[in-house]
């Protein structure tokens, strides 16, 4: 076979295997071969070789690459060229995403089971194979278990010039109390345009509440055939983000109320002491402070060139405990924290004062959170969280209260969006989860951010504006697009014959009521005044 080629090309690892004989006369030898072997002649002991005779070949061979110094240069110039076809490719992938689809078949039954049932039968992908599907890489990844992960901010700048994919919006009509299926719309159409177009797709949804999970309105998986699973995981703690979040507002909330109590049991000198401590003898303002004393119009960086009057500006927040707009949270429904009173404790020196909890998505921190562009952009959303006012009008502020770093370190994990998977093996990002009657009521600016890039310019994100068009819809334009700097492509309209019938007139849908039998019965001449 060898004195039939042309060219003979020979990297076995074997000095001077290839005899001069076995080639074809005027044949091309690229001798990749280097061998060592024994020469007494040399001050080394030794010589190199290639796998080729080259005495005998070079005889024979119309050009043979002579061993050491012949396959160098062209050695180099392979790599050169393939180092030039590895760049095409990877701009390549960059430029113009293509995802690995690789969807996961469904056995439909009839009649159709229950939701958690469905979910069940399902074997999700794992979360790492699924990343690779859409070409994240390996450190973009953050697993939490085997079926949900956090993906980092950096895949932001790593895909900064890729095109962003076709960007719909899912909203629905004004909802019944029961819902009327918006994240069932919203999972379905993904997994229709990923399992069976074949298109790059993306679903963006809110993380549900655990409060209203196990009220009436129950998860926000989606339903049927078309859910995000884990249903379980999805719909309890995920990656711990709203457990974050009430740590971060509870924390807020202590500073306030202690802050409170020092003011109102220090003397201004020992209350500057406790805020800019001397260490070795030295007292430094920090950042925070600093920025305190911008806002006060004190110009002074050295703590101890401060007057008394302007260390009592400075130490002093002066909070008017009846402006507090601040209160706890907690992420269960429970109507007898509607009302408390804190502070009764003799430790407290009968400080006391009447709130309230609040559930844990209504803190102005899940807004934030969705809001935010960025970890910087997030940094100073928190900053500017006004908690109250001071007794002469002027609002108080997290970064008054020397917040704003406590709140961004026990929030750094949570800026980053949970990816996940629908029952066909599409992938979901779930992040954030404000309420669109005290909020905005959307997912997360930067999960939209991210699954645009990552869908690339033929792909598509399906993200969901909570509650009704009326408010949902609207606020997602007016707010949370005017923060993006995003614009929909196009809008779907999620319409149930159950809300259209009780617009028309039909009876009140109550939570924990049977539907009245005008709702499960046809009813042409209400469906039309609903309409």
């Amino acid at each position: 076979q060898i004195r039939r080629a042309d060219i003979v090309v020979v990297a076995i690892g074997s000095p001077q295997f290839v005899k001069g004989e076995w080639l074809k006369p005027g044949a091309t030898v690229i001798d990749c071969g280097i061998n060592s072997i024994p020469d007494p002649t040399k001050k080394s002991g030794s010589r190199l070789v290639g796998d080729v005779e080259f005495d005998s070949a070079q005889k024979v061979a119309g050009y043979i690459t002579p061993v050491p110094g012949g396959v160098g240069p062209m050695t180099v110039a392979m790599l050169m060229k393939n180092t030039v076809i590895s760049a095409q490719r990877t701009a390549k992938a960059l430029l113009e995403a293509r995802w690995n689809i690789n969807h996961l078949p469904l056995s439909l039954h009839s009649p159709v089971p229950s939701d958690i049932e469905i979910a069940k039968a399902q074997e999700p992908k794992d979360i790492q194979q699924l990343g690779r599907e859409l070409g994240l890489a390996p450190g973009e990844i953050l697993p939490y278990g085997s079926k949900k992960a956090k993906v980092t901010l950096s895949v932001l700048d790593r895909l900064k010039n890729r095109t962003n994919g076709k960007y719909i919006v899912v909203a629905g009509i004004t909802p019944t109390p029961l819902g009327e299926g918006k994240s069932t719309t919203t999972v379905g159409l993904a997994q229709a345009l990923y399992a069976h177009k074949h298109k790059n797709t993306f679903a963006c949804v809110r993380q549900p509440s655990m409060g209203p999970t196990f009220g009436i309105k129950g998860g926000a998986a989606g339903g049927g055939y078309s859910q995000v699973i884990p249903m379980e995981e999805f719909n309890l703690h995920l990656t711990g983000d709203i457990h974050a979040i009430t740590a971060a507002n509870n924390l807020l909330a202590a500073q306030l109320d202690t802050r409170i109590f020092h003011e109102a049991t220090q003397t201004d000198s020992a209350l500057y002491d406790r805020l800019v401590p001397k260490l070795k003898g030295q007292r430094t303002f920090s950042a925070i402070q600093l920025r305190r004393l911008q806002r006060l119009g004190i110009t002074k960086t050295d703590p101890e060139s401060l007057t008394d009057e302007e260390k009592k500006m400075f130490a002093r927040l002066d909070i008017d405990p009846a402006t507090i707009t601040w209160t706890r949270v907690v992420d269960v429904n429970d109507r007898f924290l509607r009302k408390i009173i804190i502070g009764a404790s003799d430790t407290e020196k009968n400080m006391t004062r009447e709130t309230s909890f609040s559930i844990t998505v209504a803190s102005e921190i899940m807004a934030v959170l969705a809001l935010a562009k960025n970890l910087e952009d997030m940094k100073t959303r928190l900053a500017n969280m006004v908690v109250a006012m001071d007794r002469s009008g002027k609002p108080v502020t997290a970064d008054d209260l020397g917040m704003t770093g406590a709140l961004a370190v026990l929030l750094r994990d949570s800026i980053q969006p949970t990816l996940m998977q629908t029952l066909e093996g599409s992938p979901v990002f779930v992040h954030t989860g404000p309420f669109a009657n005290i909020a905005h009521g959307c997912s997360s600016v930067i999960a939209d951010a991210i699954a645009l890039k990552v869908a690339g310019r033929e792909g598509y994100v399906i993200t969901e504006a909570g509650f009704g068009s009326d408010i949902g819809m609207e606020k997602f334009f007016d707010i949370k697009c005017r923060s993006s700097g995003l614009v929909p492509d196009a809008i779907v309209l999620v319409s149930s014959v159950r809300a259209l019938k009780m617009h028309g007139g039909g009876h009140p849908v109550t939570p924990g009521r049977p539907l009245d039998q005008t709702y499960l019965q046809e009813n042409l001449e209400l469906l039309e005044k609903g309409l």
